[in-house]
């Protein structure tokens, strides 16, 4: 779901000290959607 890749690519800046990750999820029928993520 799209609450478990957020939270995942957020554990993950903060392991890795990282500034930015991008979540992209593809729901069929040429639709979508991202969500970009800064660290501050």
């Amino acid at each position: 779901s799209g609450a478990r890749l957020v939270l995942t690519a957020m554990r993950q800046l903060e392991a890795t000290g990282g500034r930015y990750a991008l979540c992209t999820m593809c729901i069929g029928v040429g639709q979508g959607i991202a969500i970009a993520i800064e660290r501050i």
